[in-house]
């Protein structure tokens, strides 16, 4: 056996060591670094977060300001209420995530345990309503009715409750007052979510968990303003979370009131109106469907017509937003968002697009002096207009002759308009214009008075309509050519028909399309606003205002008022003398044309009025009526889906509206002591020094609210009660926020 130096064995030993000690160094070096960045570079950084652990944060959620009617009559504000809630952190600490604890708890608050456990999981893609969609780190609200034996129940067994609280929390009110519901003008709440927690951290206005946080309507328009700031209050705590001492607090500040140009009163009126107007329509024959119209939807806008501002805005079918109040149940949100719902949270008369009818002869009047007819000339007015084989008929082929413009907008000709239409179509090329722009005067028009555009109201999800001119064409050919070369047919059904002509040529504008462009017919698309900016314009003499609502924004402690002026938008296209040609042919509207029947007996040498009326004709449904309307003060303008013609369908119910604002009797006699709004609101409420606004009551009948006005301004009668008071923290008195004045909530959909 050979033997092995053991001098062999050496420089491979002395190779490990070195290694290891590499090793070593290395490990001390790394550990070194690490800890002179943790304790050197951001010690103080870590320093700060490590004194955050032993730092609690109670949050004090901001009162809401209120929103308030001209007069200060509140339309949103606030409740205290017995709340009770769940902390999902602590039931899925549970073995069954909380489930008998929930049970438990919904046979002392008297519902459903299915109920309740919806109430607190969590909203996503595949999870339907009722859901939680706020942070899952804040308390869930299960109700906002507790009664305080189910509050007392709940605390006084804690040990049975663990994770659920019962407190009294400030909550929203929608009051409807009179019963004026303004549902869509206001909107409604709900929880803020992560990612709006994370989008806000960097600005001015971050939320907290715990905040609610407006959807739609003036809710979400002045969010910023009514949400004010939450108060935070800090407590340092010791390792086991006991209270040693407190830290900095942050006082609550409550949130600004926000008071619009909306009078209570004739939004109340508004809203019956409208309805009522629906009702009737449903009871009437359609003779060319063979069944009664179906009246399925309509819109109402009441507006200054010297300023923009919004008296009054409806939309039909509403609903009630307290049913968003503590969380909307589920039978409520398929009420409110299902296909058999009919969409009441849309607010039709900002969102509601539809073909606007003869309404829009104002347009084409305009433009047609624009491109070079004289007012006064001759025009025929015949029963029909033939294009090729085509025949445009004149509504219930009447025919009155060669006549004017003016008389063409009073009678409401449509075969005027036709071969005005016609003649400018051929003036720039017909189907293949000539070289250059076409003049296109009566597409032009439209978007000069205001059309095709948003009017800028103040409040969200406005839609634009739609002018369908040529560019407006070409886009839609190119969004729908394969659509329509793949199903259309020649000699097919009158779809398929169409869908091929479409095919081969709907980028082009043809004949057909111009003539029914000029009686608001064919592609044309408009919303109830944009028609009260048009006829605002011409009550006003050509100024069109950006329409708002919001009138000011009033501090809790009413120190600071922050007035909301009036805009100027733009001006009619047309001539000081064009505008009071229209004038005077809208007012004869009134007395001897379309809407003559429905205002007979209106005291027109006191109030005068003007009117033009609409029956646009949509494929597929019954007519749309059209009512557009001013006098010297305001602009009233309604529409009704499938309900027959403008001044049938709308007529009575536009005229009760003016009756009630002017106080203006069946027989024609004007009651001044019955005039809800005779001229506009001009001043603000008045804001006492403690910051709260003194608003006049209002109940159901109009002459109590003029008698309460009245009192109010002499001193109120012996055992009357005072008038409503809204406090700077929304809570008011006793006579207006009671629990039993609160308007319960409704679960369907009204209409």
């Amino acid at each position: 056996m050979t033997n092995i130096p053991e001098t062999g064995r050496t420089p491979r030993v002395q190779i490990r060591l070195v290694v290891i000690q590499i090793l070593v160094l290395s490990l001390l070096g790394t550990l070194g670094g690490r800890l002179w960045y943790l304790q050197i570079r951001n010690g103080d950084e870590y320093a700060k977060e490590a004194s955050g652990n032993h730092v609690q944060q109670v949050v004090q959620p901001a009162v809401r300001g209120s929103i308030l009617d001209a007069r200060g009559v509140p339309l949103a504000d606030n409740e205290t209420r017995l709340v009770v809630s769940a902390s999902r952190t602590d039931l899925m600490k549970m073995d069954d995530d909380g489930e008998a604890v929930l049970t438990k708890l919904a046979g002392v608050l008297g519902m459903k345990p299915k109920d309740v456990i919806e109430k607190v999981r969590l909203c996503d893609a595949k999870t339907p309503q009722p859901c939680w969609n706020g942070s899952p780190y804040q308390p869930i609200p299960i109700t906002d009715e507790a009664t305080p034996k189910q509050a007392l129940q709940i605390r006084e067994r804690s040990e049975d409750f663990p994770g659920i609280t019962a407190e009294p929390e400030a909550v929203r009110r929608y009051a409807a007052p009179g019963e004026a519901n303004t549902a869509q003008v206001l909107g409604y709440l709900s929880p803020v979510t992560d990612e709006e927690i994370t989008e806000a951290e960097d600005t001015d206005s971050p939320y907290l968990r715990s905040d609610q946080v407006g959807r739609s309507g003036l809710e979400r328009q002045y969010d910023k303003e009514l949400r004010g700031k939450a108060g935070v209050t800090r407590y340092e705590v010791d390792n086991l979370g006991r209270v040693i001492g407190k830290a900095e607090s942050d006082a609550a500040e409550p949130g600004s009131n926000v008071v619009t140009s909306i009078d209570a009163r004739v939004q109340r009126v508004a809203e019956y109106e409208l309805n009522e107007a629906m009702v009737k329509a449903r009871q009437q024959f359609d003779k060319i469907t063979g069944e009664n119209y179906k009246a399925d939807s309509g819109a109402v806008v009441v507006m200054e017509a010297k300023t923009g501002r919004i008296v009054a805005m409806a939309s039909n079918p509403t609903y009630d937003p307290n049913a968003w109040v503590g969380g909307i149940s589920g039978k409520d949100y398929t009420a409110l968002t299902g296909k058999k719902s009919n969409y009441p949270l849309l607010n039709r008369a900002i969102q509601g697009q539809s073909a606007p009818g003869s309404t829009f002869k104002v347009v084409s009047t305009a433009a047609a002096v624009e491109a070079g007819y004289e007012w006064d000339g001759g025009y025929p007015c015949t029963s029909s207009y033939s294009v090729g084989g085509q025949v445009f008929k004149n509504f219930e082929g009447e025919s009155f002759g060669p006549i004017s413009l003016g008389r063409a907008l009073e009678v409401s000709c449509d075969t005027v308009f036709y071969g005005l239409a016609d003649k400018e179509w051929k003036k720039d090329g017909g189907i293949n214009p000539k070289k250059g722009e076409p003049k296109d005067y009566f597409y032009k028009a439209a978007h000069q008075f205001g059309l095709g555009q948003e009017t800028g109201v103040d409040l969200p999800n406005e839609v634009t309509g739609r002018v369908p001119d040529r560019q407006w064409k070409q886009d839609y050919w190119k969004a729908n050519k394969d659509a329509w070369c793949k199903s259309g047919k020649k000699n097919g059904s009158y779809t398929e028909k169409i869908a091929y002509e479409n095919c081969l040529e709907g980028n082009k504008m043809r004949e057909g399309d111009s003539i029914n462009y000029s009686i608001g017919q064919g592609d044309t698309l408009v919303t109830p606003i944009q028609e009260a900016v048009i006829y605002g314009a011409l009550a006003n003499g050509g100024t069109m205002h950006t329409p708002t609502i919001g009138k000011a924004i009033i501090s809790a402690d009413g120190k600071t008022v922050k007035e909301i002026k009036p805009e100027v938008s733009g001006k009619l296209p047309v001539s000081k003398a064009t505008v009071k040609g229209m004038d005077k042919a809208l007012a004869g509207v009134v007395t001897g044309g379309t809407a003559a029947w429905k205002f007979q007996g209106w005291p027109q040498d006191k109030i005068e009025m003007h009117a033009k009326t609409g029956t646009a004709e949509v494929y597929g449904k019954q007519t749309t009526s059209w009512l557009a309307t001013y006098s010297k003060d305001y602009t009233v303008i309604m529409t009704i889906s499938q309900a027959g013609t403008g001044s049938g369908a709308s007529g009575e119910a536009v005229r009760n509206i003016y009756s009630a604002m002017y106080g203006v009797q069946k027989d024609g006699s004007i009651d001044s002591k019955k005039a809800l709004l005779p001229t506009p609101e001009k001043d603000l409420p008045k804001v006492k020094s403690d910051g709260s606004i003194t608003a006049p009551k209002i109940s159901k009948d109009p002459a109590k609210d003029l008698q309460a006005s009245e009192e109010d301004e002499t001193g109120a009668a012996d055992g009357d009660q005072p008038a409503a008071t809204t406090s700077p923290t929304g809570t008011g008195n006793r006579d207006t926020r009671r629990r039993g004045a609160r308007p319960k909530k409704r679960r369907r959909a009204l209409t």
